[in-house]
């Protein structure tokens, strides 16, 4: 049995770039996805239709592969194969969209799916997975449609019958007798085919004998309205819009005024809490463009799960408080509440699509183009996929089918994930946050990131030269016009991988391919897998020093005893660990190569700590890498010329290694 360690690299100059040279992990990906979604020879033919959707109609996202493939490598460290990352890509994508259930799915529920243009909540469950698990949590939400209304025999219980989009089921629901009015038959709203918003709902789970599992009342649910039906805009219309944030008054409220009032949601505020009690503010703004808090409390901060930004809420008798009596600060003297007669209706937030150009044929050689950009006369055909566009007019990059590049990025977009090494890392000083500037290239240009820690730099081991996997960028022009891109570490989101610094990718033969030392200094590919021993043990210098915990960095000792890191910038003598500073020369069958390395790789190198290390008499420190001869590693390098030796061998910084196979030795 191997036993596998971190990969390593190396910093280089490069010669100049002669033909690109493929990429196993993006080809890896393209593969998974053209595996995962195969395209039929008419979707080829009709490539150029502008109607064609591709981030619906087009399987899974680069993105989305790209993620899986690393999430089962970080599972998998001592490698994995083809089969082990198909396998787990179609299992999580069957998991997602449950292939076959619109064959099976209610009639009015595939009739209203044509027209359904929303996103999903971020906390939606399908109805399929609720009796796959047997289980569903207070948060969950359910987007359902009503597929029956009916009462239960010799009762005068009401129960609704609900279906969704994604799933072949459909499940029983006790209406809330909040609601009882509301399912009159023939001037009742809650209808066959009227879509709901729910969340709160506890699971009555079937046992022998009892038939299928219900769910029992809440009273959080929210009634779906689309201003497109008549029905809808007249109620909306008739009930809605005599009512405005400026025509409450405390006084008519105190005599028994109810209001019916119509506003879209703008501003989350996050939760907190007052005394014992959650606490939810919700900044509204009505048609006047007047703004009003609506206040959520205790247990009613689940409704919070059925509201988005930009969606419009219809509040029917909504309960009238002071500020003083809400406690909270605001422009008028009272807000808004759930209160007990408060019925809710939404008209929810339709993202607009924004359409972007790709290539009929795009390969890793050849980025994608925002629609306009590209003179169909000059080029290869195009085809346009939809991404969708929130209301200030970002288009989200999530479910992008293809990679993205850095000369791809433009105002207005989010959720960009890129594929690229790092060229250089600092530290913002002119902020009171922990910002720091990364600058990333791949084959179409550069950019420099700000990536905004919640605390501290929280990456680890990340270094000139690394490659890396980065989602949950944002672009956006800044006053003085120019690109910024963000990374947020609290955006659910945002993620940084470094594929440099992942023992998988060293066992894997399909990451990779392997090079030999003496091709380093011609090839322009960012990462070079190699096998090697280590060579002239006698000369190998090894020697402790302190680092920076956090950031894997050596630290610098000032007057006073003090430490000071000077990539964090900041004093570190609480977080300081000792660790090895190694050089060695590795060497294959037609080269040599000068490397160093420290932190974990060293140790793991060496089988010992440095804290051991240190307390060993001089004598046996000296002879310590004599252990190491006759071994042979896989390293992963990032190579330079060392511009200071007349000899042709490179220098290098070795950052992980696994030690090969049996088969291999």
């Amino acid at each position: 049995m191997s036993r596998t360690n971190e990969k390593s690299l190396m910093e280089v100059d490069h010669p100049e770039k002669e033909e690109e040279e493929e990429d196993p992990f993006v080809a890896l990906i393209e593969y998974a996805r053209s595996v995962l979604w195969p395209v039929s020879e008419e979707e080829e033919a009709g490539g150029d239709d502008p109607n064609r959707n591709g981030c619906e109609t087009g399987g899974p996202g680069w993105s989305w592969i790209a993620s899986r493939i690393l999430k089962t490598c970080t599972a998998y460290s001592s490698g994995v194969t083809v089969a082990i990352l198909l396998s787990d890509l179609f299992q999580a994508w069957n998991e997602q969209h449950r292939a076959g259930s619109a064959k099976k799915r209610p009639e009015i529920v595939k009739q209203l799916k044509k027209n359904h243009r929303r996103t999903k909540l971020t906390n939606t469950v399908s109805i399929d997975s609720i009796y796959e698990k047997n289980f569903l949590s207070l948060n969950s939400v359910l987007e359902a449609v009503i597929v029956d209304v009916f009462v239960l025999p010799g009762t005068n219980i009401h129960m609704l019958t609900l279906g969704d989009y994604w799933s072949s089921n459909t499940i029983d629901l006790y209406l809330h007798r909040r609601y009882y009015d509301m399912v009159d038959p023939h001037s009742g709203i809650l209808k066959k085919g009227k879509e709901v918003f729910l969340t709160g709902c506890y699971l009555r789970t079937a046992r022998e004998g009892s038939g299928s599992p219900r769910l029992l009342p809440t009273e959080y649910l929210l009634i779906l309205l689309d201003e497109d039906q008549d029905d809808d805009a007249i109620l909306i219309g008739a009930h809605f819009c005599s009512d405005t944030f400026s025509s409450i008054s405390l006084d008519a409220v105190n005599n028994g005024v109810s209001y019916s009032l119509y506003a879209r949601q703008v501003l989350w505020t996050s939760k907190g809490t007052y005394g014992s009690l959650q606490r939810k503010q919700i900044t509204l703004v009505d048609t006047d463009g007047v703004k009003l808090k609506f206040l959520l409390w205790g247990e009613q901060v689940l409704l919070a799960n059925l509201l988005s930004v930009g969606s419009m809420l219809a509040l029917d008798r909504p309960y009238i408080a002071s500020a003083d009596e809400s406690v909270i600060e605001t422009s008028y003297n009272f807000c808004l509440e759930y209160g007990s007669a408060t019925q809710l209706y939404l008209v929810p937030f339709i993202q607009h699509g924004e359409q972007v150009c790709v290539a009929l044929t795009q390969n890793r050689h050849q980025s994608s183009r925002l629609l306009g950009t590209i003179d169909p006369s000059q080029g290869p055909k195009v085809s346009q996929v939809t991404l969708p566009c929130d209301s200030e007019g970002s288009v989200d990059f999530s479910n992008y089918p293809f990679q993205s590049f850095i000369s791809d990025l433009r105002d207005k977009m989010t959720s960009i994930s890129l594929y690229a090494v790092v060229t250089e890392i600092f530290r913002e000083n002119n902020t009171a946050e922990v910002v720091f500037s990364l600058k990333i290239e791949d084959k179409t240009g550069a950019t420099c990131a700000k990536l905004h820690f919640a605390e501290s730099w929280s990456l680890g081991r990340l270094g000139i030269g690394h490659v890396v996997y980065i989602s949950g960028l944002t672009c956006s022009k800044t006053k003085q016009n120019c690109l910024e891109v963000l990374w947020f570490e609290k955006d659910t989101r945002a993620s940084l991988v470094n594929l440099s610094c992942m023992p998988a990718l060293l066992n894997s033969s399909c990451l990779h391919k392997s090079s030999c030392l003496v091709d380093l200094s011609t090839s322009t590919s960012y990462m070079h897998i190699c096998r090697v021993w280590l060579d002239q043990i006698e000369h190998c210098y090894v020697n402790t020093r302190f680092s920076h915990a956090l950031c894997g960095r050596f630290v610098q000792e000032r007057p006073g005893g003090i430490f000071e890191c000077s990539f964090c910038q900041c004093n570190c003598d609480a977080e300081l660990v000792r660790t090895f500073h190694l050089k060695i020369t590795l060497a294959d069958e037609r080269a040599k190569l000068l490397a160093r390395c420290s932190g974990q790789t060293a140790a793991e190198l060496l089988q010992i700590s440095a804290n051991e290390f240190y307390e060993l008499p001089e004598e046996e420190q000296i002879m310590y890498p004599s252990s190491l001869e006759n071994e042979r590693f896989m390293v992963a390098l990032r190579q330079f010329r060392d511009r200071f030796l007349a000899s042709q061998l490179l220098r290098a910084c070795l950052l992980a290694w696994s030690r090969e196979r049996e088969e291999f030795c």
